[in-house]
């Protein structure tokens, strides 16, 4: 991977700047996915299950009570 970026780099191909820029700055968790098969899906699941329950109630108006009756629902 660090061959192909540094390529692109090298080749100057305007189109791939924002891959290459993207694979630079998320270098390290891209090859952690590699080598130890971890993901951050259990996170964007858990956010997804916030933003529907957030949907449920068409807005939050009372935070503390928000936050209380999701920590019943998803602790």
């Amino acid at each position: 991977m660090a061959k192909w970026h540094e390529k692109v780099r090298q080749a100057g191909f305007k189109t791939f700047n924002t891959v290459a820029r993207s694979i630079q700055n998320h270098y390290e968790t891209i090859l952690n996915y590699f080598d130890n098969r971890s993901t951050n899906a259990s996170a964007e699941s858990f956010n997804a299950k916030i933003k529907a329950f957030r949907s449920q109630f068409r807005g939050v108006r009372n935070i503390e009570f928000f936050l209380y009756r999701l920590t019943q629902l998803y602790a």
